[in-house]
């Protein structure tokens, strides 16, 4: 749901990213409330974890479109909404500025419609009272399933109201609508089935990195201690992105697929003075635009570019967690 510059006018834009932005401050207010050292090495690696494995489309079988997942439920689930939400602020800046991934006029728009729904609709209406009454396999999977179904649709009518709003398409809102409805409702069931995979295998590993109130799950022995489950994280981050990113669906996603549907193209552009400034700030950032080399399509060019994507995540999560001074105490990180 990436959506490019061409579908939202400069008021619509400026709209979310006002909205994006409060709920942002809203976010670092709470993160550094509850003071957790803990989570400095978790946003990290769990944000180039969600940047590898956006990069892995799968197809969605008879249709001729494709998906990625989203993440940011996966996020709620172990950071809780507010330090989900930012970190998924980094991957989703990251993915626009360097790799020219949905465009910096709708930024504020996709990091509500990627990041908001999964995060807080997800994260406080679905994961958190499931799971108050203590973690078990069935209801992660229930959440995991029916957050990811959910907030995809809310983020995908989301696309729709705000491209409608914007009124610089001629695209009709009821087949746009239900274009975009069908097409995530098949996209968010498989980022689901994924999203429960990776937290039941955390659950079992090391359960206290779920976001609860289970005292149980603190008491519990996991199978790995707090660095182990990092490292093994750390490990898939760089598989996905390294190696398995070449394995991507080359099918267009859900956003593209529905608008070669009602459009006849994906490529629509923007005009005006805010679009054309948006696009040559862009232009100037994206050092590797569509995660390749300028001029190159060596698929050295895509596992270079999930490479460093994901360093520069972990790096950017760790570096905003002491710039904006989170985590303010002395309490000692243990590796049990």
């Amino acid at each position: 749901m990436h959506m490019a510059d061409a579908l939202v006018s400069p008021s619509v834009a400026l709209s979310m990213y006002a909205a994006s932005t409060v709920v942002a401050a809203y976010s670092i207010k709470k993160v550094r409330e509850e003071n957790n050292p803990r989570k400095i090495p978790l946003m990290g690696i769990m944000g180039a974890f969600v940047f590898a494995a956006q990069m892995l489309n799968f197809a969605i079988p008879g249709t001729g479109s494709s998906g990625h997942l989203c993440g940011s439920m996966l996020l709620a689930a172990l950071l809780g909404p507010e330090a989900a939400f930012l970190t998924m602020i980094g991957i989703l800046a990251m993915q626009c500025l360097l790799f020219a991934d949905g465009g910096l006029l709708a930024l504020g728009a996709n990091i509500w419609n990627m990041a908001f729904y999964g995060c807080f609709v997800g994260g406080l209406l679905i994961w958190q009272p499931l799971m108050r009454s203590g973690l078990s396999k069935g209801k992660i999977i229930a959440a995991a399933l029916l957050g990811s179904v959910l907030t995809l649709q809310l983020g995908a009518f989301s696309v729709v109201l705000e491209t409608t709003a914007s009124g610089i398409t001629e695209l009709p809102f009821n087949a746009f609508a239900l274009t975009m409805q069908g097409i995530h409702l098949a996209i968010g069931a498989v980022e689901g089935a994924i999203i429960a995979s990776v937290l039941l295998f955390i659950y079992q590993a090391r359960p206290q990195l779920l976001h609860s109130d289970d005292s149980a799950a603190s008491d519990r022995a996991g199978r790995y201690s707090f660095a182990q489950t990092l490292a093994v994280l750390a490990g898939a981050t760089i598989v996905a992105a390294g190696g398995l990113s070449l394995a991507a669906s080359e099918k267009p996603d859900g956003l593209e697929w529905s608008l070669e549907r009602i459009a006849g193209t994906a490529e629509l552009e923007g005009s005006g003075l805010w679009h054309e400034l948006a696009a040559k700030i862009q232009a100037a950032t994206a050092l590797l635009p569509d995660y390749a080399f300028v001029g190159n399509e060596s698929t050295w060019g895509t596992v270079f570019s999930g490479l460093l994507g994901s360093a520069l995540v972990l790096l950017l999560g760790l570096g905003c967690c002491y710039a904006f001074k989170f985590f303010k105490n002395d309490q000692v990180i243990k590796h049990e």
